[in-house]
C-alpha cells in the first residue's frame, strides 16, 4: 500500500493505493480515498476489493458448472486473496513456523493414507530434530525424512508439471526405500480396483500426453477443477512401481502452490471418501473427486491457516 495525491478542480486529495497481478500478467490497481481511516480499516478495505477483482476474473475467464458454482468462485478466490495477506503480513520467522508446521501435519497424513504408522508428533521429532523413533520401521523414518525435502521444493515453488520434475518427486520420496525410481516395469495390481491401470509399455506416452493436457488446458479450467481432474488421471495411469499416491498428491500442492492458491491436506479419516471419489473417477463421474478437493481446500484454509492466524 501506498500514498497518492490527486488535485481534482484546484482541491488536494490523498488517496491509499495498491497494485496486483492477476494470473494472466495484467496488473489491477486499486485506489481509496483517505477519510482518515486506520491502517486495519483501510487493509479491511482493500481486501474487500481484491476478493471482488479475483472473482469477477475468474468468472470471466472459467466456465461455472454444478460443483464450481459462482458462490464456489467467490469463497475460492477470497481464501486466494486471504491467504495471500497471510504470507506478506507474518515475519519470516513465523512464516516459516508455519509451514514446518503444514510441512509436518501433511506428511503425517500423507503417509498415515498409506499405513505409515508414526504419529503426528513422531514426524515432528524425525523432521526437526533428525532423530529416529524406536521400535519404529526404518521405512517410515526415510518416507516421513524424505517427504520434508519434497513439500520444501514445493513451497519454494522449485517443481513445475513436468515428466521430469514428477519422476525428481518420485525418486526423492523413494530415496533409500529400495523402490526402482523410473516408470514401472511390471504391471500394478491394486486389489480392490476394477479399472485396468495403464501398462508398463504405455506409461511413457500417457504420462507424455497427460503434462501435455494438463499446460493445454490451465488457462482454460479453474485451478481447482483442473487439479482433480489431472490427479485422478494421474492415479489411473499409476506410472510407478510404488508410491503413486503419495507422488499424486503432492503434485496437488505443486498445482495449488505455482498457482498462488494455499496447499490442502488430505486427512488420514478421509481416507474412505478419497478413495471413493477415485473410484467414481474411474467410472467416468469425475464430480465426486472435484467436490472432495474443493471441501479439502476450504478445511485446509478454515482449520489450518485461519486458526494459526488466530493464535499468533
Amino acid at each position: 500500500m501506498h500514498w497518492k495525491i490527486k488535485i481534482i478542480h484546484g482541491k488536494s486529495y490523498k488517496y491509499a493505493a495498491e497494485s496486483f497481478r492477476f494470473p494472466d500478467g495484467k496488473i489491477k490497481k486499486i485506489e481509496v480515498l483517505f477519510n482518515n481511516q486506520n491502517k486495519k480499516e483501510l487493509e479491511n478495505i482493500f481486501n474487500k476489493k481484491k476478493k471482488k477483482a479475483f472473482f469477477e476474473y475468474a468468472i470471466k475467464k472459467y466456465k461455472t458448472d454444478s460443483v464450481f458454482s459462482k458462490e464456489e468462485f467467490l469463497k475460492i478466490e477470497s481464501i486466494r486473496v486471504d491467504y495471500s495477506d497471510i504470507i506478506k503480513k507474518i515475519s519470516n520467522k513465523d512464516k516459516k513456523d508455519l509451514f514446518d508446521r503444514f510441512t509436518a501435519n501433511f506428511t503425517y497424513e500423507s503417509n498415515a493414507l498409506e499405513g505409515n504408522s508414526l504419529t503426528l508428533k513422531d514426524v515432528a521429532i524425525v523432521m526437526f530434530e533428525n532423530s529416529t523413533i524406536k521400535g519404529k520401521d526404518l521405512r517410515e523414518i526415510y518416507e516421513t525424512r524424505n517427504s520434508r525435502k519434497v513439500v520444501e521444493r514445493i513451497l519454494d515453488k522449485k517443481f513445475d508439471i513436468s515428466e521430469k520434475d514428477i519422476i525428481k518427486i518420485h525418486k526423492i520420496l523413494v530415496q533409500d526405500l529400495d523402490i526402482e525410481t523410473s516408470y514401472k516395469k511390471f504391471p500394478n495390481i491394486l486389489v480392490g480396483k476394477k479399472i485396468r491401470l495403464t501398462p508398463p509399455e504405455k506409461v511413457k506416452e500417457e504420462m507424455a500426453n497427460l503434462v501435455e493436457w494438463y499446460h493445454k488446458n490451465k488457462t482454460k479450467i479453474h485451478p481447482l477443477k483442473l487439479i482433480s481432474l489431472f490427479h485422478g488421471k494421474f492415479e489411473q495411469i499409476h506410472p510407478f512401481q510404488d508410491g503413486n499416491g503419495r507422488v499424486g498428491r503432492f503434485l496437488i500442492n505443486v498445482m495449488l502452490i505455482n498457482n498462488n492458491y494455499p496447499p490442502l491436506i488430505i486427512r488420514k479419516s478421509q481416507r474412505i471418501s478419497y478413495l471413493t471419489a477415485l473410484e467414481k473417477f474411474d467410472n467416468n463421474y469425475s464430480k465426486t473427486l472435484e467436490r472432495f478437493f474443493l471441501e479439502k481446500f476450504k478445511e485446509t484454509h478454515k482449520k489450518f491457516f485461519e486458526i494459526y492466524m488466530k493464535y499468533l
